[in-house]
């Protein structure tokens, strides 16, 4: 099943989308839309875009705005949430699918997140990968530990500067170093993140979701409430994930009617990336509604 690249309209913008179209014999006629995070790609969804065709799904991997050849605004405003979840509704709109499950890593699962508690698309499942429910991580940051992993969301609040920083870092190489299987990101997966960066305008876009999240959407979202989500939720937490102490997963229980949580020990915060086997695995059995495996090494893979 190839991967082919194609152009989306949705919400006023265009968007850069890595799509599989599965075998029509063994298609299920339902989408999977894959939410990729900071400072990535759709790149990031590689390993899983096949497993997720070989279950029937067409699969969506959009950059999302700011990121790949996807439009890119310039304005702090235009990275606000809700744009943001306004791009996954238009997206799911475009695809024309009515059964759709979201699959998102870090800044995608924020976006997921808040969608599935707004409710502004039914869905059938939620799959979320090293992002936190947005109450416990609110509650998570005033504890010392926490407030030490998240840094540089305060870092990037600074004008220019940070996103002077990534163009002249390297966010590949910020991966690999930061990964427990370094060697699963080749040269060539880190060319991408590393031009993805350079792009005319697109450090300042990436730097522009967490001003936007922090100077303002995320305010506006707890005075809105979180009801409890009623989509079947799977969360995957690697507990080597240099972001996210296991403080921003508790109590996400009570904010989800039925979830299924599973700690990834000798797991990075990269988690389909890093260990895609493992993550296909789980996500694998979540989404046919089977019983997701835990993970039990005590050594790193071979």
């Amino acid at each position: 099943m190839p991967v082919d690249t194609t152009f989306i309209e949705a919400n006023g913008l265009t968007f850069e989308v890595d799509r599989l179209r599965p075998d029509p014999e063994t298609a299920n006629g339902k989408l999977a839309l894959c939410l990729h995070g900071f400072p990535e790609h759709a790149h990031a969804w590689r390993h899983q875009l096949p497993m997720l065709g070989e279950l029937g799904y067409e699969v969506w991997a959009p950059n999302l705005r700011g990121y790949g050849k996807s439009s890119c605004p310039q304005a702090v405003a235009d990275y606000a949430i809700e744009a943001l979840m306004d791009d996954v509704a238009g997206l799911i709109d475009a695809s024309g699918y009515d059964e759709v499950s979201l699959v998102a890593h870090d800044w995608g699962g924020v976006i997921a997140w808040y969608f599935a508690t707004r409710r502004l698309r039914p869905l059938e499942r939620l799959v979320v990968l090293a992002a936190p429910h947005p109450v416990p991580a609110m509650k998570a940051l005033g504890l010392p530990r926490q407030l030490r992993k998240s840094w540089y969301v305060f870092f990037f609040q600074l004008p220019g500067l940070p996103e002077w920083l990534l163009r002249r870092g390297d966010p590949g190489e910020l991966m690999r170093e930061t990964a427990l299987y370094p060697e699963r990101f080749s040269d060539a997966d880190c060319q991408v993140y590393r031009d993805n960066a350079r792009r005319p305008g697109g450090a300042r876009a990436m730097i522009h979701y967490y001003r936007a999240l922090v100077r303002g959407g995320a305010w506006r979202q707890r005075k809105l409430g979180f009801p409890v989500i009623e989509v079947p939720t799977l969360l995957l937490y690697g507990e080597d994930d240099m972001a996210l102490g296991p403080e921003t997963v508790r109590g996400t229980d009570e904010l989800v009617a039925d979830l299924t949580l599973r700690m990834l020990p000798r797991v990075s915060h990269w988690i389909q990336q890093d260990v895609p086997e493992v993550a296909n695995g789980m996500i694998r059995a979540f989404l046919l509604g089977k019983r997701v495996p835990e993970l039990r090494w005590k050594a790193k893979l071979k």
